[in-house]
Order: structure tokens, then sequence, then C-alpha cells
């Protein structure tokens, strides 16, 4: 039967396929719809953990016990798990273990673009790589296949393309697999990385290395594509749409699997065409080992090969066929294409705004944000919705690198005497996450660090998973719900204040006040996203009253997306009045908190206005 998949959904429903048994992960663009998929397929424990690290050792844990096991996490999930990963690539496992990494070309929702082929040749184990959904689902089963008959992690390599676009899937049933070990293995010489075992097995996964590289050259998902001899193109990935679609007439040589390489392959393909060019997304990874080869590539007059850079193609950025034609074109791989012939008639084409991200109306983030930009100190941000307070007119955010990183940034600008005050901002999924480490540093040094929690009751950016704090798993079943603030107290921290996040006077007498006394300080701001079904009940517009409105700007400052700058002017100042969009106000009184003139009414008035008028 085929149905229409996604290349996460083909990915799921491939690991079902395989005899999975358990599957965890930390949710993060564009992976997160791998895991939410699989929990709803039968057979299968599915989890999220708090980080990526947490996630790769319970699979690596189920793998051990003789269980298929799979974990899955965005590029930059893999830098936490890294630690985890590469000592699974020493020891193996009992059973096949497969690690997800969906890569982020252009960054659509990262904050680097790092190629994770990197991390296998790094680790030695192997990489494979899907074009399409089909293969996204095929390759996934073949991992595991592939995990089991060498005794390895195998790296699943997606990228954003391919997770989030759809192509049809023949879809199989389960193959259920029974445990490949009667007993949790005793087995230290293996299991137990001590330097005297690590120093054994070392070699051990450099010939395991070599016996995959002797594999890939009759791998079935490696084949060669014949067609014109005048060029030949070694590819991967999604990148192999772009080969077909504009070099249709091209030979291609396309890898499943891109690490370890199949030199004897590539070089015999190699020999049967006339040029030779690689196409591949983000880093030289496939070109720079042809190279290495002492295989020649077709090198144009008109670029210049520097060290570490791609020939032909874009290192920076996602292909695209409209790039890979530009490129093709600079190379003389192409003929020069002639102008787009101007519109002859039809649909005039329409032309839109801009739309800049934007914290959502009635986020409960908002209030906090307007308060630091108001204090003025640094700001040290987090990854989470609350990150585009760096956007006007909040301008509340100055520093942001990773998961975590927030406390950390703020303690060692702390501890290196920095003039000014610092406030570390994350949300409770991150905090969970590797927020408690950073947390505990603060606490164990007394560094002079406020640390505020956003609590939203949920894992927001990523789209509303399930977290430590909710009390729900992945798989919706109650669970224990874990409160933050007896968790910081347990952590050392003695001034702690949990606050309603949409209290702005609150918040700012808090934060005012703690600034005043010496020591760090740990301020919660609790209050459920706006986007969740049960808030969403709650939602009252408010209004604005034109006749105490003098286009101050002051509810302008807060940023929200249904407050708009009205036609109607002031008369005094000649400035823009302020109104309410009603599809889209909550009714969270942000507004309505600062505004100085008490010119929008609060939910209380709104529902005594709409009585009045029933």
């Amino acid at each position: 039967m085929k149905r229409l998949l996604s290349g996460n959904e083909a990915v799921a429903h491939g690991a079902w396929e395989a005899g999975v048994t358990v599957a965890s992960a930390y949710p993060g663009t564009p992976s997160t719809e791998i895991l939410e998929h699989l929990a709803r397929f039968p057979g299968v424990y599915a989890e999220w953990a708090p980080n990526e690290k947490v996630a790769l050792d319970a699979a690596i844990g189920a793998a051990y016990a003789g269980r298929r096991a799979l974990a899955s996490m965005k590029h930059v999930g893999l830098n936490v798990a890294a630690d985890a990963f590469f000592y699974a690539a020493m020891t193996g496992a009992e059973a096949g273990l497969v690690v997800i990494s969906a890569d982020d070309p252009s960054m659509h929702s990262s904050q680097n673009e790092q190629d994770n082929r990197q991390f296998a040749k790094f680790a030695r184990v192997p990489c494979l790589e899907p074009a399409d959904s089909q293969e996204a689902k095929d390759l996934t089963v073949a991992a595991f296949d592939l995990s089991e008959q060498f005794d390895t992690p195998v790296l699943l390599r997606l990228t954003t393309r391919l997770c989030h676009t759809s192509t049809l899937v023949e879809v199989g049933t389960r193959c259920d697999q029974p445990p490949r070990s009667e007993k949790y293995p005793r087995n230290p010489a293996k299991y137990v990385m001590i330097p005297a075992n690590a120093r054994r097995r070392h070699p051990v996964i450099e010939q395991r290395i070599l016996e995959l590289a002797e594999f890939a050259e009759t791998y079935e998902h490696n084949r060669i594509e014949m067609r014109s001899a005048s060029l030949g193109i070694i590819t991967a990935g999604v990148a192999y749409q772009y080969a077909r679609e504009v070099f249709p007439q091209a030979s291609v040589l396309k890898l499943g699997m891109v690490y370890p390489l199949p030199k004897r392959m590539i070089a015999d393909f190699a020999s049967r065409v006339e040029r030779l060019i690689v196409l591949e997304e983000l880093d030289p990874f496939i070109e720079e080992q042809v190279r290495l080869m002492g295989i020649e590539m077709y090198q144009p007059e008109n670029l210049t090969l520097y060290p570490n850079t791609k020939t032909i193609f874009p290192l920076i950025g996602e292909l695209d066929p409209a790039s890979v034609c530009a490129a093709g074109i600079k190379a003389g791989l192409l003929p020069v294409a002639p102008p787009p012939a101007p519109p002859t008639g039809g649909e005039a084409t329409i032309s839109l705004p801009a739309r800049p991200p934007v914290l959502c109306a009635g986020c409960p983030h908002r209030s906090t944000l307007y308060i630091l930009h108001k204090i003025g100190l640094p700001i040290n941000g987090d990854i989470g919705c609350y990150t585009l307070g760096v956007i006007p007119p909040l301008n509340a955010i100055d520093t942001c690198g990773c998961m975590g990183a927030s406390i950390g940034v703020a303690h060692g600008a702390a501890v290196a005497d920095d003039s000014e005050r610092h406030f570390a901002v994350l949300g409770d999924s991150t905090f969970f996450h590797t927020g408690i480490p950073a947390l505990l540093n603060v606490a164990y040094n007394r560094s002079n660090v406020i640390t505020i929690i956003m609590d939203n009751r949920i894992t927001g950016m990523t789209g509303h998973q399930e977290n430590p704090g909710t009390g729900r798993t992945l798989q919706q079943k109650e669970t224990v719900q874990i409160e933050l603030e007896p968790l910081v107290r347990a952590l050392g921290i003695q001034r702690v204040a949990t606050v309603d996040a949409l209290d702005v006077e609150s918040i700012e007498k808090t934060l005012k006040a703690w600034l005043k006394e010496e020591g760090p300080a740990v301020l919660i701001t609790r209050r459920a996203c706006a986007l969740l079904p049960e808030e969403r009940k709650e939602w009252l517009p408010l209004k604005v009253i034109e006749e105490k409105c003098n286009g101050c700007t002051i509810c302008f400052r807060i940023g929200c997306p249904a407050i708009l700058k009205s036609e109607k002017m002031d008369a005094k100042y000649d400035r823009p009045l302020a109104e309410i969009d009603v599809s889209m106000c909550t009714g969270c009184e942000i507004c309505a908190q600062v505004c100085p003139r008490d010119a929008i009414l609060f939910r209380s008035q709104m529902a005594e206005l709409y009585c009045a008028r029933t």
C-alpha cells in the first residue's frame, strides 16, 4: 500500500516496520515529528527525554538489553549527545541502534548549519542519507540491519527539506524482533570503557570501518545511473533530486551510504565519464574524500579551488534547483539561460508584506521581556519562544548561544566582575534540558545572577510537546509533575519566587527589589502558553477607549501583534491612536496594565460592557 508521507513520518514508519522497541528524543525542528508519529504505533515505547544525551543514553541502554532502539534529534542536539554517541561507537550494542540527525541547511530554525556527516567520520560509524520519503523509510529499516551486522550505531542524516516534504511511500508491516540477548550483557571488556578496555576496542572499530567500506562497494543503496558520459555527478540525499532536475542527461552515482565511501565504485564511475563533479549540501564532505583518493575532478577555469571549499556549488545555505542551476552555468556546465520572458497576462503578481517573527498575541513571556527592557541591564537569552524578545520593540535579549547557555554565560560575566548585574532568561523545558546543571553552578559558586524561568507549561516553540513539568508523557500517560520552585530551592537557591507571568507590576517590583540585594535569585513566571487549547477557551478581546487614548505609544512598546496604530490621530499631539485587532487579542491584559491613561479596558470591564449590551 502506498501513502503520502513526509520524510519524518516515513522514518517513523520505517522504525516501526524494523521492529523498534524503544525510541527517545528531545523535540527540535526539523526532527520533532519523528517521535510524535512513532509514539502512535503499537508495540513501541516512545518518550520525550529532558535532553538529547539522556535520549541517546536511553536508546543505548535498550540496545544493550537486546532491543532495537532509536534516538532522534536535530543537528545541534547531537552536540549535546556527543559523549554518548562516541562511547556507543566504541562499544557497539546487542541490538540495532540508530541515531537520527536532522540537519538544517540555511538555518530555518537553528543557530548554525553544521554538517553532521562529519560526526560519522569522527566517531567511525556509518552514515546513511535518504533522498526522498521512500528512501527515508527504506534506509531506516536498512540502518537497523546494518547496525546489527557490523555491531555499530548508525547515523541517519536527514535535512529540513527532506523532513518536511512529502512523497509517496510503499509501506509495509511490522517485523517484530525478538530480544537478541536473554540477559543484560555481562561483558566488561566490551561495555566498560575504562582506558584498558577502550584501548583494546579502538582497533576493533578501525577494522570495522574498513569492513564497512568494503561492504559499501556492493551496498544496494549505492547505485550508478549511466546516461550521457559527458558529465558524471556524485551526489546523495536531497541533492540527488536537484541533480536529476537540473542535469537530466548526466550520469549519476547516487550514494545512500555517505560514510564510508565505496572507493572502487567511485573510481569506476569516474573512469566512465568525461567530467566528474560532486553535488552535496553544506560541507565538501564527499568532494574532499574523492580528491584524497587521487581522482581528478572537473575544475572550471573561471573558478579557483580554495582549501576546504567546494569547487562549484555553494558551501553555505540550502541548495535548490535555482542555486544549482546558477552554479552550473557559472562553472560552464550549463548554457547561459535566456532572461525570463515578461508576463503575458493572467493574475498580477502579489507582493506580500514582510512578516518578521514575533511573540504571539497573549504570549506570557511578553510582560517579563518588557520589564527587562525597561530595566536596561544585560539579558542573556536561551533557545525558545522568548528568543524573539531580541526583536524590536522589546529589544530584550543580548546573547543567545545554545540550550541552557543563558545561565552559564550570565554566571561567567558575573564572576569576571562585569560592572553590571546580569539576568539569565530561559523556559521551563530548556531549564529541564540543560539549565539545571548551570543553575547548580550558580548556586555552588554564589554568582550574582538573577535567573528568570519562564514557565509556559509546555515546550512551546517546537509545537507543544510535553516535558517533565507538564504531568504527561509523550504517549499521554499521567506522570509525576516536576514543580520548579522546590527543585530550584533543592539546587541551593534561597531567594526564589513564583509569580503570574501576566502580572506586570509583581514582576517589576520583584526584580527591582532583588537588584538591591546581592547573591543569586530565581524568578519563576508561570502562565500557560496562550495557544494551548484550554487557554483558547478563555480568550476575551479587549478594547481601546478612544476618548482616553492620546497616542503615547507605550502600548506599542510591548510588541503585541494585536495592538495596531489606528488611522485616527490624537488632536493635540498628532499621533496615531491605538486600536486592538479583536481577531487576534486574547485578553492577556498586558497592554491594559502598562497604559498610563487607563485607555484599555480590562477583562472584567469588558465583561461588564458585554453584560450591559445584552
